[in-house]
């Protein structure tokens, strides 16, 4: 069941008052970095991917200093996140495209981040919102999960919630909306039990299960 469409505004109103400039939950130095820790948290969690980083990005905070470690050292600092061997074949691989055909730096277009090694939409949503300030959405795991099950934007795969998302969140709303949905499904309506109690915009939403919760 669809959330109601005047509900939508004052769902996101109470999202924004909890947090109202929401940043990602990766550690990073600057853009190069930041493009790294998210291709490297691929069905990985962001606290493990920090873990893997903090001394890496110390060291190493450009293209030309990842080339330059090597993608069997790159493999050593990062193997406690999972698929690690060919995550640093594509940091490697990246790195070299980036020094190679954009002078070292992140590019802004989706085009041209999807053309990089390990770089999917999901990704270039991530770096273009983030780094760049674009209202895009990033559909992981939890996205996907909080915009089916409250109603705000359903959808039978992450392509169709983005694209729900990016139609029925307020403009206002837009910049952050990634940010806001994310965090309320890793920390309130969480995958196996929805902490529907304390959750603040429950009365919006609208899951079928949530006041048998207790």
């Amino acid at each position: 069941m669809r959330m109601k469409k005047d509900h939508i505004d004052p769902f996101f109103k109470i999202l924004a008052a909890d947090l109202p400039e929401p940043k990602t939950e990766l550690d990073y130095v600057n853009f190069y970095t930041l493009l790294v820790a998210v291709v490297l948290s691929a069905q990985a969690t962001d606290v493990g991917v920090n873990k893997a980083t903090k001394a890496l990005f110390t060291k190493v905070d450009t293209p030309e200093k990842m080339v330059k470690l090597g993608e069997a050292k790159l493999r050593d600092q990062i193997k406690t996140i999972g698929l690690y061997r060919n995550k640093a074949k594509n940091v490697i691989g990246l790195s070299r495209m980036l020094i190679e055909h954009h002078d070292s730096n992140v590019p802004r277009t989706r085009e041209e981040l999807e053309a990089l090694p390990g770089v999917g939409r999901k990704t270039a949503n991530v770096v273009m919102n983030e780094a760049f300030g674009e209202a895009t959405i990033a559909v992981d795991t939890h996205i996907f999960r909080v915009s089916n099950r409250t109603g705000l934007a359903p959808g039978k795969n992450v392509l169709e919630v983005e694209k729900a998302l990016l139609k029925r969140v307020p403009k206002a709303y837009l910049q952050h909306a990634h940010h806001w949905i994310l965090l309320h499904g890793r920390y309130i309506c969480k995958a196996r039990k929805p902490d529907c109690p304390s959750c603040k915009v429950t009365e919006y939403c609208t899951y079928k299960a949530k006041t048998l919760l207790t």
